[in-house]
């Protein structure tokens, strides 16, 4: 439920419209609906602007398709991160109105019509080709919370050409997430060029001495382009998520 929906709801109550049986029916899985497995949070969307968003990682195809269920039943529009692709067949197979995004590994079930709410537009730059995966996360991420995103692929500084062609871009974007392996200086060169908040996504692509992402997590921490803001290794939907609240307008 969120703020729309519970102050229709009250005002239908104090129009006597509805009962108070009726009313109080429709809130009685708020704040939270528990499936023994699993504690759903009903109430997010009231508190954080945005619904429960379920992280497939380490679930069973069992338990995500318990929790989806119990969500749907809501009329909520549902994303789950983190699935591969042999979970997420089943989950289209038992959720045909669903969609499943093989390269952001997410599994979208859209039962309302996603409103446009950001203020202007989510810029996502992924570094290389190999970072996609992360890249991918953050705008299907963006997208379902309701922003207008735009993606720039493969505009890394071993080319940088590439990037500075795009400058249009760069400067008509409200927040932009960079995503990128190895040592992580993409981040830092965007930084320099735009006056939007940047978010840094350090990913787990790169060689030996890149140990799983943690010299780009490093480089970002130490950018020297003041106020880029950098989230964990490979955490697209965090980064989303993050440029969502910047990108929100006041209620």
């Amino acid at each position: 439920m969120n703020r729309k929906e519970l102050t229709r709801l009250l005002q239908l109550l104090a129009d006597g419209q509805i009962s108070v049986a009726d009313g109080f029916a429709q809130l009685e899985k708020l704040p939270f609906e528990d499936l023994g497995m699993a504690q759903i949070d009903h109430h997010r969307e009231l508190r954080q602007g945005a619904p429960e968003i379920i992280f497939g990682q380490g679930k069973s195809l069992e338990q995500l398709e318990t929790i989806i269920a119990a969500m749907e039943r809501k009329g909520r529009n549902i994303l789950a991160t983190r699935l591969n692709e042999e979970k997420a067949t089943a989950l289209c197979n038992r959720f045909p109105d669903g969609d499943f995004d093989p390269d952001a590994r997410t599994f979208c079930l859209v039962q309302q019509k996603i409103e446009v709410s950001g203020r202007g537009k989510v810029l996502v730059i992924c570094a290389g080709t190999s970072d996609l995966p992360v890249a991918r996360e953050a705008a299907v991420t963006a997208q379902m919370l309701g922003n207008e995103v735009e993606e720039l692929v493969d505009v890394g500084v071993a080319g940088i050409h590439r990037l500075l062609a795009k400058g249009e871009q760069l400067q008509k974007a409200a927040v932009i997430i960079v995503v990128a392996g190895m040592e992580g200086a993409l981040p830092s060169v965007v930084g320099g060029l735009v006056a939007v908040p940047v978010i840094a996504v350090p990913t787990s692509v790169g060689y030996g001495a890149a140990f799983g992402g943690i010299a780009a997590l490093l480089g970002m921490l130490n950018s020297c382009a003041s106020g880029v803001t950098v989230v964990n290794i490979d955490n697209g939907f965090g980064a989303a998520f993050a440029a969502n609240r910047i990108n929100r307008k006041g209620d």
